[in-house]
């Protein structure tokens, strides 16, 4: 470890979830039926339900993986979102670069957490 370590979590935090908050966005404004007819032209069951759950990913989800307060369960839901559309963008023939690079992301913070940089500090106990 170096002086920076404590960082890395922090800044990895801002980079993912900052990615996600913006497709997630995007996505919100677009609305349910608009990015559910998406899912469904590509084959996605249940359309509707996805479209909700993936705005929730990445707009509530970035939102506190940005701000470091449930990183890890977070970062998981964004690794299997990530996955599911490696699979589709493979299907169809697409390159996988973006999906890929928010899935390795999504995986470090599944393993490095919140990080000391984060307001789920401030709500630990210190180890007794």
């Amino acid at each position: 470890m170096n002086q920076l370590t404590p960082y890395a979590a922090f800044f990895m935090r801002l980079a993912v979830g900052g990615v996600f908050l913006i497709h997630g966005l995007s996505k919100f404004h677009r609305g349910i039926p608009a990015v559910a007819g998406f899912f469904g032209s590509v084959g996605i069951p249940f359309p509707s339900v996805g479209a909700f759950v993936v705005i929730v990913v990445e707009t509530i989800g970035a939102a506190c993986v940005i701000v470091g307060l449930f990183t890890r369960p977070w970062a998981l839901c964004m690794m299997f979102e990530m996955a599911v559309a490696m699979i589709i963008q493979l299907h169809g023939g697409h390159n996988i670069e973006l999906e890929g690079l928010l899935f390795a992301g999504a995986l470090t913070l599944v393993a490095l957490g919140d990080g000391p940089l984060s307001i789920a500090i401030r709500f630990k106990r210190p180890p007794a």
